[in-house]
């Protein structure tokens, strides 16, 4: 590779001038890029300088990265960490300090750093390319000199997030723990509850540059295992600079990404995560985010809360039945009210159509356009609250919804009756557990706004005949969309728009837990103790 950056060095002291000496330049600096890129592959050099010169020319301008020379009795060696992902105690203590007051030879370095260096993760690694990956995540390397291989110190340690409530999916009952941006805890919090081996976690890094670990969570013997091997093909597929966010990992795997529906479901709580575990599915952990992805979901799934088992089936059922028909709200009450004001009027009772006209008297728009400014405003002021400061968001959000509604009322730029339906509408979309379906929801609004107000109810109708058609077509990772419903699957039944009793819960889903479909014992219903 020297002589590479040698020939480099003599053409650019040649001069800039000339097309043919940049086209040489260009086609040297492409073969020295692919010849280091290819060199980390190659095993590690038996001679010390060699190795830290590699090394010093990869990390060059790193302020961060430290090289720290010692010698074991005679022999020279070099420790390499990142400073800030490395437990400095441990190293200065544990290790630095038992191998420089070694005064003899090691024979066998490997057994001699495994008996005077206390640390549990110890192994050695033959490439540039393994040594990387270690200084990487936080392992400090030893390099010595006359040996080809190097050895890896398992002290990686940077400052993480407690564990806390999540605040996404709060909730009366159930665990108030939360998976944290690190993924060996959120992994632990997993393994707390689910403690059987067959719980199984699959490794995979993705992004050129960030090199983020991603986990593919299952317990084997209930899923299907051509759904974990879809979801390796669909992981390994991904060749980007670096993931960031779950939300990465999602839109490259989902199997519609032109549909405002998810395919995939996030939680960061991980009873909900076992909880789906233990029903066939399989979960994608990302190092970096406290949310973990499920595949594949179902559409009813997206309606499902954590407290919704945990409650009296009866309270379960009633809130569930709340969250669809306040869904048929958020999506299709503005547009029916823009249906029947504009074109409709006679399926109004009459008292309440003269209330409607008066408070409409002196309105410049017709209902499609006060819907639309309305829907706008309060979306507005929606995203406001999200994005400003806690201490300041919900106070704002709520003031600008009370001044600028009674306001727009009082100058006549809207009506009463149609900030009433805005304002049923926005609270109705609230009632949705996962936020993921609440952005579809609002997305679909507006289209419906516009499609009643040219034609009427029967756009409404012709709008949902469309929904129900586009939620047929998807698929979760080959699971219907809207199966149970579709697949007419009776038993998987009695977890969607009702909630049975625990103790009818038998069996699992049919689709994702058919390998191993039994559930829990039979007949479990709770009864009166009978008398001795």
């Amino acid at each position: 590779m020297n002589i590479f950056y040698k020939i480099w060095q003599f053409i650019d002291s040649i001069g800039k001038g000339g097309k043919k000496v940049t086209f040489i330049k260009k086609q040297i600096h492409r073969k020295v890029k692919v010849k280091k890129r290819l060199s980390q592959a190659i095993p590690l050099s038996n001679k010390l300088k060699n190795n830290i010169d590699y090394f010093s020319s990869l990390y060059k301008d790193s302020s961060d990265v430290i090289f720290r020379s010692f010698t074991i009795g005679n022999t020279e060696a070099v420790i390499i960490y990142i400073e800030g992902l490395s437990d400095l105690q441990k190293l200065d203590e544990l290790v630095l300090e038992n191998l420089m007051n070694q005064n003899s030879e090691m024979a066998d370095v490997f057994e001699s750093l495994k008996n005077n260096i206390p640390i549990s993760k110890l192994k050695k690694v033959h490439t540039y390319k393994a040594c990387i990956d270690s200084i990487s995540i936080g392992n400090p390397i030893i390099l010595i000199d006359g040996q080809i291989d190097a050895y890896v110190l398992g002290i990686e340690k940077y400052e993480t997030r407690q564990i806390e409530e999540p605040s996404a999916e709060t909730g009366i009952r159930g665990p108030r723990e939360g998976f944290t941006e690190s993924i060996n805890i959120n992994t632990a919090l997993i393994r707390r509850i689910i403690k059987d081996p067959a719980l199984k976690m699959k490794s995979v890094n993705i992004g050129k540059y960030t090199k983020t670990r991603v986990i593919i969570a299952y317990i084997e013997g209930l899923v299907d295992n051509t759904l974990i091997k879809e979801i390796e093909n669909r992981l390994k597929r991904i060749k980007v600079d670096g993931i960031l966010e779950g939300g990465y990992i999602e839109q490259f795997i989902e199997d519609n990404p032109y549909s405002p529906f998810p395919q995939v479901l996030y939680s960061e709580r991980p009873d909900v995560i076992s909880a789906n575990l233990l029903e066939g599915r399989a979960a994608i952990l990302i190092d970096g985010s406290p949310l973990a992805l499920i595949a594949p979901v179902s559409f009813f799934s997206l309606f499902q809360s954590q407290e919704d088992y945990y409650e009296r089936f009866l309270i379960g059922t009633l809130i569930r039945i709340l969250r669809y028909v306040f869904l048929g709200v958020a999506i299709y009450f503005p547009s029916i009210y823009v249906a029947v004001t504009t074109f409709h009027q006679e399926m109004i009772p009459m008292d309440l159509m003269l209330s409607i006209a008066s408070s409409r008297e002196g309105i410049p728009f017709p209902a499609i356009v006060e819907a639309f400014i309305m829907e706008l405003a309060f979306e507005a002021l929606r995203e406001a609250g999200l994005r400003l400061p806690r201490q300041i968001g919900s106070a704002v959000s709520i003031a600008g919804a009370l001044v600028i509604g009674q306001a727009a009322v009082q100058a006549g730029i809207v009506s009463a009756p149609m900030l009433i339906v805005v304002s049923i509408t926005g609270i109705s979309s609230f009632l949705v557990p996962r936020y993921s379906i609440g952005l579809a929801i609002r997305l679909l609004r507006f289209p419906n706004i516009f499609i009643a107000g040219f034609l009427g109810l029967i756009g409404v109708m012709l709008s949902f005949i469309i929904l129900i058609i586009h939620l047929s077509k998807l698929r979760s990772f080959g699971l219907p969309y809207l199966s149970p419903i579709v697949t007419l699957q009776k038993n998987a039944t009695r977890d969607t728009l009702f909630r049975y009793p625990l103790w009818k819960f038998n069996l699992r889903p049919h689709l994702t837990g058919q390998f191993n479909p039994k559930r829990q014992k039979d007949n479990l219903k709770p009864s009166k103790r009978e008398k001795q």
